[in-house]
């Protein structure tokens, strides 16, 4: 199984997508400063996942979200109705 996450940096409220196989030592990884992307902006809250059977669906979606103006739009609006 696979995880498309999205963190809300506490410092300074900028978001991160991210997708992983191993969700709870990927988020340790951020909030431990051992990701070189994020270790600055730690530390770093959940605000929404999605499960996925493969890779490619999961890595698919993020790009949905990174690279499409839909996609962009319904981030937004799953990050207002928290």
């Amino acid at each position: 199984m696979f995880t498309l996450y999205i963190l809300r940096s506490l410092k300074d409220g900028n978001l991160y997508i991210g997708v992983t196989n191993n969700f709870k030592k990927r988020l340790n990884q951020h909030n431990d400063g051992q990701s070189k992307s994020t270790k600055f902006r730690r530390p770093f809250a959940l605000i929404y996942k999605e499960i996925f059977k493969t890779k490619s669906e999961a890595m698919k979606r993020e790009w949905y979200f990174k690279n499409t103006t839909e996609g962009n739009k319904l981030m937004r609006e799953i990050i207002k109705s928290l």
